[in-house]
């Protein structure tokens, strides 16, 4: 795979759709339609399609409630009380984990706040926050109030770090030496794990290497990494991270979170959290007494019961994710976002039309990329939807791309490049 040969035509693309041991898995998503046609959709990094199972697993929980009521709790198939742990084997491999060290619940910027209030505890010496310039608003957002929350001016406890002049992307040289020359003040390190806006996956081990090194924390926003970039979060040490559902995890709009927590966290008294009853040891959870004794691992972190419903839709899509195996849709993803990568290089060849914003090196990015386009911008991206592509714009003038392994075909590329050439055709 390392030296493919790619191709700009249709047979081409159809013989790698042939090939492709995860063809089958496209058949098991619905596609929206644009203009009375099924679209070309490249828009899973901002909500992934919905799996055809949803509705029978949703369902099951809808005929649990309705047959079972209250009683659901602890009878029946998947009873709530434990329906969590059904999560677990997938959620743990797709973020390299042990179990005990991830739960799904809440949503992601509520688990953000929570996690913080463990793993973001200043002190008058060691008090900054390191974090990528331009992140996501709500990680902004985010940063910002804890920060006032702690009674701290963010303009001076926030430090963002710029790409260089010039260039769109982080050097990790420069998030590692920035660590570093802060480190007698810093408390926290707090990066989106893959960038929303250029597509670049950072170092995560290196990055959490040196925050440790620093005496900091590390935590990640990984929202765009979680079931689209490989993750081993246990073996790097990060100390947090937490995730959405609802993108490249296909678990429906505004779906529910999920969060890791390193296991050496698991039972550390001296650790602050904000707690809640289904946190508490579910050995005594029903005696409903005063004092907290927190859950082993991640379990420990939660607030109340399970939200079945949105655990169900969930779970529709982990079961394909494991079906398909992790490895597999990396390797599918690298083949993707490569062909395309070509493609747009047939295209634009050196008339700087467009310009790909997210790294070449395919072990610095997932299944996206961002492309800067200098002539034509919003009329290109609006003649691409216009014909049935799918894909996202950010303002001023990008972009972004997500040919996804999980439902996304070799064809669909090649589609997308052809009438992406037309659109620049007229426009640019």
């Amino acid at each position: 795979m390392e030296n493919q040969i790619y191709k700009y035509s249709e047979e081409f693309a159809r013989e790698l759709d042939e090939n492709d041991p995860l063809r089958g898995y496209r058949s098991k998503f619905y596609f929206p339609k644009v203009n009375g046609r099924e679209a070309i959709y490249f828009c899973g990094n901002s909500l992934g399609l919905q799996p055809k199972s949803v509705k029978e697993y949703i369902g099951k929980e809808l005929d649990n409630w309705a047959n079972l009521a209250v009683d659901g709790h602890f009878f029946g198939e998947d009873a709530w009380y434990h329906i969590r742990k059904k999560s677990k084997p997938a959620l743990a491999a797709i973020v390299g984990s042990h179990e005990h060290e991830v739960v799904a619940m809440n949503n992601l910027s509520s688990n953000l706040h929570f996690l913080m209030v463990s793993f973001y505890r200043p002190t008058k010496e060691k008090f900054k926050i390191i974090t990528e310039a331009g992140a996501f608003p709500s990680d902004m957002y985010m940063l910002e109030t804890q920060v006032k929350f702690h009674g701290l001016d963010p303009n001076e406890t926030i430090i963002e770090i710029h790409p260089r002049s010039g260039e769109h992307t982080l050097r990790t040289d420069d998030i590692l030496n920035t660590i570093a020359e802060h480190k007698d003040q810093l408390a926290l390190v707090m990066m989106a794990g893959l960038q929303y806006y250029t597509g670049q996956l950072f170092d995560m081990e290196a990055i959490t290497k040196a925050g440790h090194e620093a005496g900091a924390n590390v935590g990640f926003d990984l929202a765009h990494a979680a079931g689209n970039a490989p993750l081993r979060l246990h073996d790097w040490g990060v100390d947090f991270a937490a995730w959405c559902s609802y993108k490249y995890m296909n678990s429906g709009p505004g779906n529910i979170s999920g969060v890791f927590i390193h296991e050496r966290h698991a039972e550390s008294p001296e650790l602050p959290r904000f707690a809640g009853w289904w946190g508490h040891d579910e050995g005594e959870r029903f005696k409903m007494e005063k004092g907290f004794k927190p859950m082993f691992g991640a379990d420990g972190w939660q607030l109340a019961n399970s939200n079945v419903l949105a655990l169900a839709a969930h779970q529709a899509s982990l079961d394909i994710f494991e079906e398909a195996g992790i490895k597999n849709l990396r390797a599918k993803s690298e083949l993707l976002t490569g062909y395309l990568e070509f493609l747009i290089g047939q295209i634009s060849g050196d008339s700087g039309i467009l310009e790909i914003i997210t790294p070449k090196n395919k072990q610095e990015r997932g299944c996206q990329l961002s492309l800067l386009v200098n002539k034509g911008g919003k009329k290109v991206f609006d003649a691409l939807y216009e014909e049935g592509i799918v894909g996202d714009w950010r303002h001023p003038n990008v972009i972004r791309v997500a040919p996804t392994p999980l439902y996304n075909s070799y064809l669909d590329v090649y589609q997308f490049a052809r009438i992406l050439e037309q659109s620049l055709q007229k426009f640019a």
